[in-house]
């Protein structure tokens, strides 16, 4: 089938979903399609339904029965009837009525997709999708492809109970075949999405609202070229009280059925994006026993609103990070000044808070981007040979009786994280800030790496990476020249090198 002329990349996944639609495997095949709010899972499916002739259902809050009604006269109207002329008892006869092939479908299978799953899993009626849908798949699979046949591709934006589905004991363990998760944009298609020439309007724009596609028909459209537009656009969108984006952190939160005391996640999720990032800290920051928060941790991480990033060479608890920009930028900016937000006074607010959006935002930000290009644009000759994994580490130093952090570390393809004696790739530093680099900063790099040699880490040949948003003074850029084992990396090498 050709590819929807209005589908923005996602090559990979719609070849996934046409894989899985147009295999010619026999029987029952079931799908598992989830991913953040707004990351463009409707927008996908609906497309792949109109493509091969799909039956597409988005569930809603409703009692059961009306629920169960409302899909009956999908499925009427998908074979010419009226609304009330098919009538289903539970889900077991709906989805068996549902996978009857259409005549006019060519011998194809049916394909049957209901969206926003977790709404119908809510009631008692719907908590039989899965088990009905293993009856049909085993069904399927006893008869050699002679019973139900189709493709049922099941998604919602509840992280925790899509991929819930398929674990331990659940009916459908073993049973699904896709098991798609649907992430943001990276940064450079981000900024081709939005149509942002200007890097260091594309780096605000990746720093604030992230590569969530959904967040564009917030906002209007809107492609700024400038600081100066993009700042317009965040005072007209995220920082107006009118705007649907000014709750966005609210709205998520409301995605997971488990989270009901949302002022408490709330508070957790501004403690961690100022910097409290380990449960004690959270803990110390909301004056509560660290116990009790064990489980909204846990809620939070789960669903996809915390990220827990590992140690890459030490075995330490991991660090706690914000998943999404705008929730991020809600926390830190807004919350703090709300009366100021909701008077209509943004502007002041917004300037008030440059100093945290400089350290806390575009700070982390900076240092996610320089893992991000490492990883996945860096060539080999630039890092010295094939890479494994990318992640961070601390280096202690006991002599000047401090701890490094370091911001970006490579190791060798086919390396195990918190290995003993670690093949390192790259090590990297990445600085925001509005000075241009210099040979200090190179001198501190190569302290580092000594030190990791010292600790029995195989870093000797290791490239060292100096990430910086404004650039590098004369000097170090002479010093990097008569180097090979030194790489400097700007904003442009970030969006259009290797």
């Amino acid at each position: 089938m050709p590819r929807p002329p209005d589908l923005f990349d996602r090559e990979a996944e719609w070849a996934d979903l046409e894989r899985f639609v147009s295999s010619g495997a026999p029987g029952l095949r079931i799908g598992i399609l989830y991913g953040r709010r707004r990351t463009g899972k409707s927008f996908l499916l609906r497309r792949l339904c109109r493509a091969y002739g799909g039956q597409y259902h988005m569930a809603q809050e409703e009692e059961p029965l009306p629920a169960l009604q409302r899909f009956a006269d999908a499925v009427a109207a998908g074979r010419g009837l009226g609304p009330g002329q098919l009538r289903f008892q539970d889900w077991d006869e709906a989805l068996r009525t549902a996978l009857r092939p259409v005549p006019s479908a060519d011998g194809r299978p049916a394909l049957v997709v209901l969206d926003e799953l977790p709404y119908l899993l809510a009631h008692p009626l719907g908590a039989q999708l899965p088990s009905a849908l293993q009856t049909l798949v085993d069904e399927s699979r006893d008869t050699g492809g002679e019973g139900p046949r189709g493709r049922v591709i099941l998604c919602g934006s509840a992280l925790a109970v899509m991929s819930d589905l398929l674990s331990g004991a659940k009916a459908l363990r073993g049973r699904a075949e896709l098991d798609l998760l649907l992430r943001p944009f990276g940064y450079r298609t981000t900024s081709a999405y939005y149509g942002i020439r200007d890097l260091e309007t594309a780096f605000g724009m990746y720093a604030f609202f992230g590569g969530t596609p959904g967040y564009r028909d917030l906002v209007g459209g809107a492609s700024p070229q400038s600081t100066s537009e993009l700042e317009d656009l965040l005072l007209a969108t995220v920082f107006n009280p009118s705007h649907a984006l000014f709750g966005e952190a609210g709205y998520l939160l409301r995605e997971d059925p488990r989270i009901q005391d949302r002022a408490l996640y709330l508070s957790v999720l501004g403690a961690v994006a100022a910097g409290a990032t380990s449960p004690a800290k959270v803990a110390a920051a909301l004056g509560r026993d660290q116990r009790s928060l064990h489980h909204p941790l846990d809620v939070l991480t789960t669903s996809g609103f915390l990220i827990k990033d590992e140690d890459l060479l030490l075995q330490r608890r991991p660090v706690l990070r914000l998943a999404d920009p705008v929730v991020r930028l809600h926390q830190l900016v807004t919350t703090p000044r709300l009366a100021a937000f909701e008077e209509r006074k943004a502007l002041p607010a917004w300037r008030a808070a440059e100093h945290t959006v400089s350290a806390q935002i575009l700070g982390p930000a900076f240092e996610q981007l320089a893992r991000e290009w490492t990883s996945r644009h860096a060539s080999t000759r630039t890092l010295g040979g094939p890479i494994g994994e990318v992640g961070s580490t601390v280096v202690n130093d006991p002599a000047g009786r401090q701890q490094h952090e370091i911001d970006v570390v490579a190791l060798d393809e086919g390396e195990r994280r918190q290995a003993h004696s670690p093949v390192i790739r790259a090590i990297g530093e990445a600085k925001a800030s509005d000075r241009a680099r210099t040979l200090a900063d190179l001198d501190r790099l190569d302290r580092i790496r000594g030190l990791l040699i010292a600790r029995g880490v195989r870093a000797a040949s290791a490239k060292l990476l100096l990430f910086g948003r404004s650039g590098f003074d004369i000097n170090l850029t002479r010093a990097a020249a008569e180097r090979h084992d030194v790489e400097l990396v700007d904003l442009h090498r970030i969006w259009r090198g290797e």
